[in-house]
């Protein structure tokens, strides 16, 4: 009857430091996830929280200077949203964000599409189609800017050879939300062309090769077994460059400062005139903005998160 006892007591004692392990496992995976905590407090939630708190005071410089802003409530988003520039204002985000992303997503899924293909430099001009993507931000709008010159620019000049008056691209408050349009669509190309070009690797070649067997034509196998099978790939496209298109300052600021007559501002370049703009700084309004554009990017997240459970359901 001893035998059993001491064998009993044994695993009892082999069984005791499992607890133990369970919590260094715990505190090992909280040690890794610290760096990431830290930087999202760091990066995320406190910006957040300053904006938001910047929105509902009164800062001005001298409130900043002294640390003692008016509590405004909820003052700067009505007068945010019943300005006069408010509609315009978001008609322009609603234009030029649509706009670039479509045009963006069907000109970079072509030119996957094609590169998928393989031919003697491919991986030369796919490389070609990245320079948009790797150049500074100014050295792009600037570029354009001259390109788009009324006067000396290089895209007149080609009108004028075939018959074409000039246009005043970036003055005129007809043409210069589709000035910025067509730069913002220039510089987003390569984003999805790299997106979706990775997705096409992992669609199966034999499909391919059973539809051409069954007599599928180029079209029908695109629209059979490509399009459906980078629908995942393609709603993270469209969701990061909805919110990518949404924050664009720089390429509006710098070839129409959003005018003339606020044709071609939209809310991100409204904020940023808002705050830095105008020599006068307005950092509340601003920051009601920009909280505004934060909203319409989460609920377009929210709308992706929706789909993509609905889809993994299926």
């Amino acid at each position: 009857m001893a035998t059993p006892r001491t064998g009993t007591v044994r695993a009892g004692r082999q069984a005791r430091p499992a607890p133990r392990r369970r919590w260094t496992s715990r505190w090992t995976a909280l040690a890794f996830l610290a760096p990431l905590i830290v930087y999202l407090l760091l990066f995320y939630a406190y910006p957040l929280y300053r904006n938001i708190d910047l929105s509902v005071h009164d800062y001005t410089p001298r409130a900043f200077i002294q640390g003692d802003p008016e509590f405004t409530g909820l003052d700067n988003y009505l007068a945010i949203v019943s300005d006069d520039a408010f509609l315009r204002a978001l008609g322009n985000t609603a234009l030029f964000t649509l706009a670039s992303i479509a045009a963006q997503y069907v000109l970079g899924l072509a030119l996957a599409v094609f590169f998928h293909r393989r031919f003697r430099l491919s991986a030369v001009l796919r490389a070609m189609f990245l320079v948009p993507w790797l150049l500074p931000l100014i050295v792009s709008a600037s570029t354009w800017s001259w390109m788009l010159n009324s006067d000396n620019g290089i895209v007149n000049a080609a009108l004028q050879a075939f018959g074409i008056g000039q246009i005043n691209w970036l003055t005129s408050p007809d043409t210069s939300l589709l000035a910025v349009t067509v730069a913002n669509i220039w510089l987003g190309i390569p984003f999805n062309l790299v997106i979706l070009y990775a997705g096409l690797q992992n669609i199966p070649a034999e499909l391919y090769e059973a539809a051409g067997l069954d007599g599928a034509n180029a079209w029908q196998r695109f629209r059979r077994i490509t399009f459906p099978l980078l629908r995942s790939v393609s709603a993270i496209t469209l969701l990061l460059g909805l919110i990518y298109t949404l924050k664009v300052v720089d390429i509006i600021w710098i070839m129409t400062r959003g005018g003339p007559a606020d044709a071609s501002t939209t809310l991100a370049v409204w904020s940023y005139r808002e705050a830095f703009g105008t020599g006068q700084p307005d950092f509340s309004p601003a920051a009601a903005v920009g909280n505004l554009l934060i909203l319409i990017a989460f609920a377009a997240g929210l709308v992706h998160v929706r789909l993509q459970r609905r889809e993994e359901r299926r």
